[in-house]
């Protein structure tokens, strides 16, 4: 059994404005700095190895939590929201009217034009998780709320329809265990990074 905590970076100003990011690079803002001052990574985890989404918002997070430069992996990066990038929800539902909505019913087929949908991301991420368990080494992960879903979703079986088991908060984390068939099973989803957790 290997130990994954997933930490989704600090906040940056399309997430103030609720803007979609995606694979856009935007920086922490401000505010989002501060906050990430004020986090510290359970003493429980000092052991653990460390990997990065490569965009910066999220290794500017890893590495103010890790104290040091961490590794970055690909198949961690953000949902890829195509030709939404930038738009708000509010802005593609009044654009697209019911088109959007029905878009939305999709669940885990979701699927922004140009994008990628939820199980798109799960498919990218099995692979990851396989190599994580067979190194079996406790690993922190600093993602994007995007792929915290995604993860949480193959652990508890969400379809992404009604209600979220996650949340995806900022300044939280979320173990999950690795089995050793690779399965995904939840310990702990939205907990405040101040709490140390009894591994």
């Amino acid at each position: 059994m290997t130990l994954l905590v997933l930490i989704r970076h600090a906040p940056t100003t399309w997430n103030a404005e609720g803007r979609l990011q995606g694979r856009r690079d935007t920086p922490l803002s401000e505010e989002g700095e501060a906050m990430l001052q004020t986090w510290a990574p359970p003493k429980a985890f000092s052991g653990f190895d460390w990997v990065s989404s490569p965009l910066g918002r999220t290794m500017r997070t890893a590495r103010v939590l890790a104290g040091r430069n961490v590794a970055k992996d690909d198949r961690i990066i953000e949902m890829d929201w195509g030709d939404w990038e930038g738009r708000t929800r509010n802005e593609l539902s009044e654009t697209l009217g019911s088109d959007f909505h029905e878009n939305e019913t999709r669940g885990l087929d979701f699927l922004p034009p140009g994008g990628e949908s939820p199980r798109m991301v799960q498919n990218r991420l099995k692979p990851f998780f396989a190599e994580l368990a067979m190194k079996n080494r406790p690993v922190v992960a600093v993602t994007h709320r995007g792929v915290i879903r995604a993860a949480v979703a193959l652990a508890t079986g969400w379809d992404f329809m009604g209600k979220p088991p996650v949340k995806g908060a900022h300044g939280t984390y979320n173990l999950l265990r690795i089995e050793p068939n690779e399965a995904l099973t939840v310990q702990a989803l939205d907990v405040p990074l101040d709490w140390d957790p009894e591994l």
